[in-house]
Order: C-alpha cells, then sequence, then structure tokens
C-alpha cells in the first residue's frame, strides 16, 4: 500500500487496473488487488475439489453422526472436517475426473474403542436389522456401549441412523427405514460409543442391502 501525496494527481477512489485507490482517516492510498482464488484451475486444485465432492455427497446427511463419530479428532478442527481430511483421503477413488466412493473404505466413526464383533445387518421391508457378539469387558468394551446404526441411500443420497442405540450387551439394533426406500441400495455401518460419549470405535462396514 502506498499513500499518495498532493500533487497533479490528487486522491482517487475506486479501481483502476490492477490498483485500489481509497482514503483513511483522510490519507489517500493505493493497494494492489489480491490474486483471485475462487475458481483454481490448476490441475490439482480441480482434482482435489473434484475428490471434495465426491465425498461431501456421502458425508453432508451424516453431519449430526460425525459430530459423535469422530469426535476424538475435534482439538483442532471439527468432526466434520476431520471426517472430510480421512475420506477424501482413504475412500475416493478413480482418476479425474471419474472419481468415486469406494464405500468398503469409507468410515463413519473413528476412535479407540473396540468396535463391533462378528456384525451382521438383515434388510427387511422397512428395516435393517443389526447383530453382533458382546465382546463387552475385552479391552475397552463394556456392556454399556451404545450402537451407532448407519444406513446411506445411494440413489437417493440421504440417510438413516442412531447415535445412541441399542447397549453392546443386547447383541441387537433395527433401523426404521422410510417406506419410499423400497426397492433402493443402501451402503450399512455400524459403531459404537461409550456412555458418556468420550471413546468411539472406528465403524464396521457391513455392506450394501437393498431394502425388500
Amino acid at each position: 500500500m502506498g499513500t499518495i501525496k498532493k500533487g497533479v494527481l490528487g486522491g482517487f477512489s475506486g479501481k483502476v487496473g490492477t490498483v485500489v485507490g481509497a482514503s483513511w482517516k483522510g490519507i489517500d492510498y493505493i493497494r494492489s488487488l489480491p490474486a483471485s482464488v475462487k475458481n483454481p484451475r490448476t490441475e490439482g486444485q480441480v482434482t482435489q475439489r473434484t475428490k471434495f465432492t465426491v465425498a461431501l455427497d456421502f458425508l453432508r446427511p451424516i453431519v449430526a453422526y460425525l459430530n459423535v463419530g469422530f469426535k476424538p479428532y475435534t482439538s483442532k478442527q471439527s468432526a466434520y472436517n476431520a471426517a472430510m481430511s480421512y475420506n477424501v483421503s482413504n475412500a475416493v477413488t478413480g482418476t479425474f475426473p471419474d472419481f468415486e466412493l469406494d464405500y468398503p473404505n469409507a468410515l463413519v466413526s473413528k476412535g479407540s474403542l473396540l468396535g463391533a464383533e462378528d456384525a451382521t445387518a438383515t434388510a427387511a421391508a422397512g428395516s435393517i436389522s443389526f447383530a453382533w457378539t458382546d465382546n463387552s469387558g475385552v479391552s475397552n468394551a463394556l456392556g454399556t456401549d451404545m450402537a451407532m446404526p448407519l444406513a446411506f441411500n445411494i440413489s437417493k443420497g440421504q440417510a438413516v441412523f442412531k447415535t445412541n442405540g441399542a447397549e453392546r450387551s443386547t447383541e441387537a439394533d433395527v433401523l426404521t427405514i422410510p417406506a419410499n426406500w423400497t426397492g433402493d441400495d443402501v451402503e450399512v455401518y455400524l459403531g459404537f460409543v461409550s456412555k458418556d460419549g468420550s471413546l468411539v470405535a472406528t465403524s464396521a462396514y457391513l455392506g450394501q442391502k437393498t431394502i425388500a
């Protein structure tokens, strides 16, 4: 920024070429325009933006779930940003511009709590039934840990989930599915969270199911 002394040019305001003239506390000055980064066009920038969009389509409907599932990573960033960073780096596959989400490698929760053992999911009319083996007492798993089942509808870009489902010791939970999902394919995950919310398990991918 350079101040403009009184002279033949005097002060000016507005934009001229790559500089902007203005006045602050009676002092006329000019400054250069900042470089525009709103629409980066380098190959690397466009590639990263496309990967981000692919992950965004998956993560945006489950923000409330991610706030619990990625809570252990919120000391320096939001849970959503932590989930975005992980999935862009580990679950987006393909080559530009044909990127897609690799659902088996995607995570909807991540943490140090012991995860599900022998977990399965079975789709039926209007519901998905989850089952697992109670492994409480092993490592840091407790019978009071709560299940976090999730189903993501690929074609509709919607999701249903619980963040405080059945306790680990019950070995089962049921997720109600919207009636208009009949015939749709869904990607299914199961995580766990401790009763006080301080510990979270890394989610288990339970496969793609077709709603009957």
